[in-house]
């Protein structure tokens, strides 16, 4: 049976399996919709709300929802890239990103995102929260000054009993992803290098393995975030 659907997205015609969820119905038709905490494979979250889009006038986040026959979806508007941008700016201004002296500055989704919606100043004050850097561990460092508690490493770096490796610490604004440490003495290079991999920002280092990648051949060097999937 044809599960095909057609729905619209800023107006452009699109079509996708009944189901999907919006933001992977909308990058097989070239459509670019922001994400971070969303990774393939992975449950869906909606931790980050970077993905919010208007489906039907309503606001929804693309990753958790599903597309459906008809849906008239906002995705590039003054509104949503206003919110897109304060989200990053928060995202900024609570934690302690100084970009230049980041091993993971060039591959970092926060960084790209930034760039592309042109953040400058943000309009937040800084916090300069005083928060630490965990290098206990035999394979891995832990920062949290450039955490942004998306839960991608939680819910993909397991061992093989499906124990999480990181985890969620204290709530509220003081909320932190912690390692265990007898999960973390058990991580293969591999593992480790997946979990370097799988965070959007630089927040989980492989040890003795910063900037290995030289300045203009890094991954949004060249090729800004989203681009790739608009220049299909």
């Amino acid at each position: 049976m044809n599960n095909q659907i057609t729905f619209t997205i800023d107006g452009k015609v699109c079509k996708s399996e009944a189901g999907k969820p919006i933001v992977e119905a909308a990058k097989e038709n070239g459509v670019y919709i922001p994400t971070l905490c969303n990774y393939p494979g992975l449950k869906p979250k909606s931790s980050c709300r970077i993905c919010t889009v208007k489906v039907n006038g309503r606001l929804m986040t693309a990753c958790s929802s599903p597309v459906q026959e008809g849906m008239e979806i906002e995705n590039n508007t003054p509104e949503l890239t206003d919110a897109r941008k304060s989200i990053i700016e928060l995202l900024f201004v609570s934690g302690n990103h100084f970009c230049p002296a980041c091993e993971k500055s060039g591959n970092c989704e926060l960084q790209a995102l930034a760039y592309r919606f042109q953040m400058m100043v943000p309009r937040y004050p800084f916090g300069f929260p005083k928060k630490e850097l965990d290098a206990s561990h035999p394979m891995i460092i832990k920062d949290q000054n450039r955490c942004i508690l998306c839960k991608r490493c939680m819910r993909s770096i397991k061992d093989e009993n499906g124990r999480s490796v990181f985890a969620y610490k204290y709530r509220s604004n003081k909320s932190e992803v912690v390692v265990d440490p007898a999960l973390a003495v058990q991580l293969t290079p591999e593992k480790a290098q997946q979990a370097m991999d799988i965070c959007p920002v630089g927040s989980i280092l492989v040890r003795e393995a910063g900037f290995i990648t030289p300045i203009g051949k890094r991954k949004y060097d060249k090729v800004p975030i989203g681009s790739e999937i608009e220049n299909k």
